[in-house]
């Protein structure tokens, strides 16, 4: 029995997709079911059942699992003590962030931060979709993410940095259409919006549904951070946060249309098991100092 393979073993059951544990541990599917595959040998039970694709717990994998995360857990905590022993703390962070606008999430002074206070850590930021960084996390491959939601994500350490508040933007051109117009006219107009699994789509959609309607997208950009200047160039309507949205209506660059917002918050978010690693907590300090 190998640490690699549990580790195999817990990301396979909480993503549920042979395909996904693969990218996520950033290894191939069939070098991922070699590992599940040996440890069932080792353990001598079953712990999936295979259907179309899909990965489901049996009934004894199911009573494992906890214990599995338990032994990763316990892993992060020897080699953080062994770090502690040997005094600074060092090491490599994969910090992953949606695509948002570095001002806005503080990067700059987070790689200032992280330089001053951890000199012997070497910070990556890796910028993904959140259901793709969610995914990454926790299978182990970020250290841990920023991540803009309505609700903390399930299955994960999190803290609360700010609340977030998006408003509809409507570009200059497109006003005229809207001034007697209501939900319909609004969700007929031409949208952009992000990837499927990013923040800007899940709101988007949460707006609309809970009007029984679906928005009119037009244009799907991976770039998030510059819908702003797609809105001002007319390119189509957008979700905006409101500290962007209010100034370009002084500028005259779109207009907020009626009172519609749609309240998130960002995260920082942790794996569960990593908590108690110090470079995961020396991190989080810093983090937090960062938004006080």
């Amino acid at each position: 029995m190998e640490l690699h393979q549990i580790r195999a073993f817990v990301t396979v059951a909480r993503l549920g997709h042979l395909t996904k544990a693969a990218q996520v541990l950033c290894v191939t599917q069939p070098a991922v079911t070699a590992q599940v595959k040996a440890l069932e040998s080792s353990l001598g039970v079953a712990l999936f059942e295979r259907s179309s694709g899909r990965m489901s717990l049996t009934r004894e994998g199911e009573a494992l699992l906890p214990k599995a995360e338990s032994v990763l857990s316990a892993s992060g905590q020897l080699q953080g003590a062994a770090r502690q022993m040997q005094g600074q703390v060092s090491g490599q962070i994969e910090l992953g962030v949606p695509g948002e606008q570095p001002g806005f999430l503080r990067l700059g002074e987070l790689s200032a931060a992280v330089q001053r206070d951890l000199p012997l850590v070497e910070l990556h930021i890796r910028t993904h979709a959140s259901g793709s960084m969610l995914d990454r996390l926790r299978g182990g491959a970020l250290t841990a993410a920023l991540v803009i939601a309505s609700h903390p994500p399930r299955d994960l350490h999190w803290q609360s940095l700010r609340s977030v508040r998006y408003r509809v933007v409507v570009p200059t051109r497109l006003c005229a259409q809207m001034q007697r117009g209501g939900w319909k006219t609004l969700a007929a107009l031409p949208w952009m919006d992000g990837p499927l699994d990013s923040p800007s789509h899940l709101m988007l959609r949460q707006l609309f549904e809970q009007q029984g309607l679906a928005p009119n997208v037009a244009l799907r950009t991976e770039d998030t951070a510059a819908l702003d200047t797609l809105v001002a160039s007319g390119a189509g309507c957008a979700l905006l946060r409101e500290e962007l949205a209010l100034p370009g209506v002084e500028r005259g660059e779109w207009m907020v249309w009626g009172h519609a917002q749609v309240d998130a918050q960002l995260f920082f978010c942790t794996a569960i098991e990593s908590v108690s690693d110090p470079l995961v907590v020396a991190l989080t300090s810093v983090v937090v100092s960062n938004w006080a």
